[in-house]
């Protein structure tokens, strides 16, 4: 196992160099540069000052003296600065950061809470009314997109029902620090999330759902029965703990979703997080911010296939990764 990750960590490494060269050639591809937005944002700002920072900046050199500068930055820990916020992108990106792993970490609460109980039922009772209305509503939460569906739940608890807040992490008035700090926190995340896990519990249903049934066929199973086991400990023993692997496989790429965030979401319930920083960055031409969050995003995603096949090693002992 250990050589095994090691291995892979090694091999992130070219990954994640050829990722950093396409990124960085894609932003110089772009119309601007990175003082664009700060022009875009401040159109009163003197062409002639601008210029002498381009060449200040380096921004006039050649792009592969600008990327090693960039790279060479990147591994000693300095993101850079956004000139349109005009700070360092590392403090830009930390509450940020925290607020979006907060709203990915209920999202995937609430989407194991809905989707492991209605995978059981419905594949321990297959072709009952129970499996069909489980069925359907799969096919229902499939077939709507996120941003109609958040839209909607949006309008009905934010604006008509006033149960949740329409925007924002916290109420602003409360103290930072506080338990009622804590709890409007708390109360800003739950709809966001809610409508982001109704949605995303499809994969995890579905896979469930099949695999109990394949798994009550099988011969151990068959073999349990046989001697006498009463159900109950079939379905937990057997059925249930060989059903959860391909849960597990996609446990890594969930655990990705904690920080990549939805920008759908983000956007629509104007949270601020990563995805919505994402979005307003290209808008903004804000191309530095950019950059770092596309790196960001893309070693996640690396991270998570190595995730996924760790956690599956360890949930099943039959499989050893060498």
């Amino acid at each position: 196992m250990l050589k095994f990750i090691v291995r892979r960590l090694l091999i992130m490494i070219p990954q994640l160099l050829l990722l950093s060269i396409i990124i960085f050639l894609l932003a110089k591809a772009m119309p601007g540069d990175a003082l664009t937005g700060q022009m875009v944002a401040n159109p009163n700002l003197d062409p002639e000052t601008m210029e002498e920072l381009r060449e200040k900046l380096g921004l006039n050199d050649p792009w592969h003296e600008q990327y090693i500068r960039w790279i060479g930055n990147l591994l000693q820990g300095d993101f850079g600065i956004s000139y349109v916020h005009n700070v360092k992108i590392s403090d830009l990106l930390g509450n940020r950061m925290a607020n979006t792993f907060l709203l990915g970490l209920l999202t995937l609460i609430f989407a194991y809470l809905i989707a492991i109980p209605l995978g059981i039922i419905a594949g321990r009772y297959p072709d009952s009314w129970m499996d069909k209305l489980i069925v359907g509503y799969n096919f229902v939460s499939y077939a709507i997109p996120l941003f109609v569906f958040a839209l909607l739940m949006l309008f009905l608890f934010g604006y008509t029902l006033n149960w949740f807040p329409t925007g924002g992490s916290v109420d602003v008035q409360v103290e930072r620090g506080t338990w009622d700090w804590y709890l409007s926190k708390l109360h800003h995340l739950i709809l966001p999330s809610i409508s982001a896990a109704l949605l995303s519990t499809v994969g995890t249903i579905q896979y469930l759902r099949s695999e109990i049934i394949d798994t009550k066929l099988k011969d151990f199973v068959k073999t349990a029965k046989a001697k006498g086991t009463p159900e109950r400990k079939v379905y937990t023993r057997h059925i249930f703990r060989n059903s959860l692997l391909p849960v597990a496989a996609f446990l890594g790429y969930d655990i990705v979703f904690i920080l990549g965030g939805s920008i759908f979401i983000e956007q629509i319930f104007n949270y601020p997080g990563l995805g919505q920083l994402f979005v307003s960055s290209i808008s903004q031409r804000d191309f530095s911010v950019v950059n770092i969050l596309v790196m960001l995003f893309g070693f996640l995603s690396i991270l998570g296939t190595l995730l996924s096949d760790i956690i599956l090693s360890i949930v099943d002992p039959r499989i050893r990764i060498d």
